[in-house]
């Protein structure tokens, strides 16, 4: 596999995964005050099978973490699948606080 570069494409809001100067992959996403609300994530079929899915979501989350600005609402499948298989990423997701609505 050839090196993933990891950039935030912030006018387009997404995270690309750029090998040798191409867009290989994207994980879009959409901020509030307190999130960043990953949306969608897609890996050009000619790069499928190359980790390049999974460099894209580590180089993301480690973005998130060191902005430190965001929790993480993984909405895309494949985003919460790879917060599932490494735990030392899910402090980044973010947990509801408990209800204090009463009937």
């Amino acid at each position: 596999m050839s090196a993933v570069e990891v950039v935030n494409n912030r006018e387009r809001r997404r995270y690309e995964a750029i090998v040798e100067g191409v867009v290989a992959g994207i994980s879009a996403y959409q901020l509030t005050d307190e999130l960043i609300v990953f949306t969608h994530t897609e890996v050009g079929d000619e790069y499928e099978g190359q980790g390049i899915g999974g460099a894209l979501v580590r180089g993301a989350l480690d973005d998130v973490r060191l902005e430190g600005a965001h929790r993480v609402l993984p909405l895309c499948p494949f985003v919460r699948a790879w917060i599932g298989r490494h735990r030392d990423y899910q402090d980044l997701v973010y947990a509801a606080r408990p209800s204090t609505a009463r009937d």
